[in-house]
């Protein structure tokens, strides 16, 4: 799939399959025996899990260790401590995605000066220049991921409809560009659809936040909300107040991939495969630390996941069978389709 979206500075994409390791740069990495560690803004997620899987994966392949994972909880604030602590340790690179921009800035440069390599995920804080304050970011194409979530929600909007966007309220570049892209689609191919937005500041908030875009919008007709996990959130509001409104979003967790195959709320991912990113983001901090300069922005694209090609995406994204949860799922949409 092409890659659509820039990176922080309008950097177009190198692919992450490009990205590969030399036999001598493999040697290198190997004789380092380099420490590594991760600071994730959360990991309790699906996706947090994959990545790591694929950075741990990697990384011990060439005798680099991941050292330490760090969980801020969406902290902005528990972040900026964590790096300052990590720029003071005896490790050789950090593998961080910022929470915000400006906020973590002067934490993510306390990693660099400290001479350390610093590799990002899907974002690069205000001021941070490629190449001096850090190596690289690595991500999914997210401007791509929103145009598809576009896609898939469109069906489901009737003509004229009022169509709801519940986003991150924190300034975060990967949702940002999500949203750009999905009004852009909708701007370009369903004029018709009139979109309204509301804005949580944690996932906690998301039904809550929700509920006020309802209360606002009482003809609301469809939703894309930014990820999955304030997607189940949205979901458990809606279905609190008896509707049945389409969903898009993004990321294959268990729960929204479930929910797609048994022909609920969801009708449509956009998913990232977290995975390949953290191996990208792991072979990309090997060749920083054996001196190989680096693309600035290394992205993967997205993948489209409807309820017919679900359990297939879902074994592609993951690297492992359909949980049974998932299977039962398609197997009780089939039975429900047929009594119908």
């Amino acid at each position: 799939m092409v890659i659509t979206g820039l990176g922080p500075h309008g950097e177009r994409a190198v692919p992450a399959d490009q990205i590969v390791m030399s036999e001598a740069e493999a040697a290198a990495a190997r004789a380092g025996r380099f420490a590594v560690a991760v600071v994730l803004h959360t990991t309790t997620s699906d996706w947090s899990s994959q990545e790591l899987a694929g950075m741990a994966g990697v990384l011990g392949a060439y005798s680099a260790a991941v050292v330490e994972v760090v969980d801020c909880g969406f902290d902005m604030e528990v972040q900026s401590r964590e790096l300052r602590r990590l720029a003071q340790e005896p490790i050789d690179a950090v593998i961080s995605i910022p929470i915000g921009n400006a906020a973590v800035a002067d934490a993510h440069l306390a990693i660099s000066q400290a001479g350390k390599t610093l590799v990002l995920l899907d974002n690069a804080p205000t001021g941070m220049l490629p190449g001096a304050d850090y190596a690289c970011v690595v991500s999914t194409d997210n401007f791509g991921l929103g145009a598809i979530a576009a896609e898939l929600l469109s069906p489901h909007l009737p003509e004229e409809a009022v169509a709801g966007i519940v986003n991150y309220g924190v300034d975060f570049f990967a949702t940002h560009e999500r949203e750009i892209a999905f009004r852009k689609w909708m701007q370009l191919q369903r004029p018709d659809v009139t979109l309204v937005r509301g804005r949580f500041q944690t996932i906690e908030e998301a039904g809550a936040v929700f509920d006020r875009l309802l209360a606002d919008n009482s003809d609301l007709e469809g939703l894309f909300v930014t990820w999955d996990e304030p997607a189940i959130r949205v979901l458990a509001a809606a279905r609190a107040r008896g509707l049945s409104l389409p969903v898009a979003t993004v990321d294959l967790g268990i729960a929204v991939a479930t929910e797609l195959a048994e022909g609920g709320l969801i009708k449509g991912i956009a998913s990232q495969r977290p995975y390949e990113q953290g191996v990208a983001a792991g072979i990309a901090t090997l060749l920083a630390l054996v001196g190989r300069p680096l693309p600035p922005w290394i992205a993967l694209p997205g993948l489209a996941v409807t309820e017919q090609n679900v359990i297939e995406a879902y074994q592609v994204v993951w690297h492992a069978p359909a949980p049974a949860a998932l299977l039962n799922a398609r197997k009780w949409d089939a039975r429900k389709r047929a009594i119908s």
